[in-house]
Parts: structure tokens; C-alpha cells; sequence
């Protein structure tokens, strides 16, 4: 399965769950991304583009804006693929209380 984690800049919340599934099940692909061209730009990361949801099977997002921002350029198409994950940007790279966020959230592991 292709699992794509989209937030904000692709700095903390994303970028940590992309590395922490990659490095904990294998048995998936994963990819991640911001959806904010001005903060991907001025952190250098990694950009949303519709490719990439077109490769996901699954996409893990952190707050109903980026829902919004995913269906304000694309429609209703990739809706289906989506769940939110309901994590605030409050928490650092790899922060403890972000990966057992990210466990709980998510069912890459049950």
C-alpha cells in the first residue's frame, strides 16, 4: 500500500510520520509532503503536487484544513483517501507525544 502524510511544511508532523512507518513496517511505501507552497519553499522540503495523491492508496492529514485545501484544488476526488488526523502544530520533529500520536492515530500497525 502507498501511504502519504501531508501537513502543512513537511517539517515536523509529516516528515516524522513518513520516517517513523518507514522505519517501523515495511511492508508499506510511504511518502510525505506539505501543502503550503510558502512554507515548503522557505524550509526547502517537499511539496504537494497531485501526482502524489494519485499514488496514495491511503493520505493521513493533521487538520481539516488541509482537507480543505486538498478538495479547494482537486475537487471531491481524493476525499475517499483521506483521514484526519486531528494533530495541532504544536509538536517538534520526532517529539515523543507526536509518534504516540501518530501510532494511536493511525492503523498502519493493527
Amino acid at each position: 500500500m502507498n501511504i502519504l502524510f501531508l501537513c502543512t511544511a513537511n517539517i515536523q508532523r509529516s516528515k516524522t510520520a513518513e520516517e517513523l512507518f518507514r522505519a517501523a513496517n515495511k511492508k508499506h511505501q510511504y511518502k510525505s509532503a506539505g501543502l503550503s507552497s510558502k512554507y515548503v519553499q522557505k524550509a526547502n522540503s517537499t511539496l504537494c503536487n497531485e501526482e502524489m495523491l494519485k499514488w496514495a492508496d491511503r493520505i493521513y492529514v493533521f487538520e481539516q484544513q488541509h482537507i480543505d485545501r486538498i478538495k479547494e484544488h482537486t475537487g471531491d476526488v481524493y476525499l475517499p483517501k483521506i483521514t484526519n488526523l486531528n494533530i495541532p502544530d504544536n509538536y517538534q520533529y520526532f517529539q515523543r507525544e507526536l509518534v504516540l500520536l501518530l501510532f494511536e492515530g493511525t492503523s498502519l500497525f493493527h
